[in-house]
């Protein structure tokens, strides 16, 4: 596993991918943040992160996608995904190797975040006057985000060969699981207790009460079993040249 997790990361960082993923995540965030009239933190009467944990899950539904599409579906168009196999490693080595890659790009593009952070921190009236709490579960509940869409994204790649089926795929799957859920809820025909139910099946619901600050045991398991499940499909869609 740890072969194919450093072969994905130097493969990553030793092409434009891995900074173009970086760059265009701070950007888009940066402008969001600091520039566009509407969500500008210069404009608001109070120092607060509230911007970039409510449009990080934007920006991620196409920017994860977009990382992981070539994982397998690249391998499959070139043919060298049976080579991989001839390797002394087991399909969930495989899957799990390129899974951690992905992510770790994922989180080197969160890291530079904190500078936004410390920036909100001084503006803060007086310095330090933030939610430190809510902060640092919004960055708990965006990592679990990352690594759900990331397992999705993955999915999405291993059942096609060609990386432009690949990210539609894992894009629309990563917006349904977590925004169709929350519409679907505010149907008539679900009025009554059976809309928090509805609700509750998708990522926004746990994302947003993670963000909160509050790590409840119930958000959490969400979380892993919806990457576990995700991995598991992986991992039999992977399979299928066995069969």
């Amino acid at each position: 596993m740890l072969s194919v997790y450093k072969k994905e990361v130097i493969s990553f960082f030793s092409s434009l991918i891995g900074y173009m993923v970086i760059a265009v995540f701070l950007i888009l965030i940066g402008l969001f943040m600091w520039v566009f009239s509407e969500t500008n933190i210069l404009d608001y009467n109070y120092a607060t992160l509230e911007q970039l944990f409510s449009i990080a899950p934007l920006v991620f539904l196409f920017l994860i996608p977009a990382v992981t599409m070539r994982s397998f579906a690249e391998e499959n168009q070139r043919g060298t995904i049976e080579f991989l196999a001839t390797k002394p490693l087991t399909d969930l080595q495989i899957v799990l190797g390129k899974y951690f890659a992905n992510l770790t790009l994922v989180f080197f593009a969160l890291l530079p975040t904190l500078i936004y952070y410390y920036s909100v921190y001084q503006l803060g009236s007086p310095p330090g006057n933030l939610d430190t709490g809510g902060i640092i579960g919004s960055y708990i509940g965006l990592a679990f985000l990352s690594a759900v869409f990331t397992a999705i994204g993955m999915w999405a790649s291993s059942v096609t060969d060609n990386q432009i089926v690949a990210f539609i795929l894992g894009a629309f799957l990563c917006f349904f699981f977590h925004w169709a859920f929350s519409y679907l809820s505010l149907l008539p025909v679900f009025a009554g207790g059976l809309h928090v139910f509805i609700s509750k099946i998708g990522i926004n619901y746990h994302y947003s009460s993670i963000s909160r600050g509050v790590l409840d045991s119930r958000d959490i398991l969400y979380f892993i079993s919806m990457i576990v499940i995700f991995l598991l499909a992986t991992l039999t869609s992977l399979s299928r040249r066995k069969w």
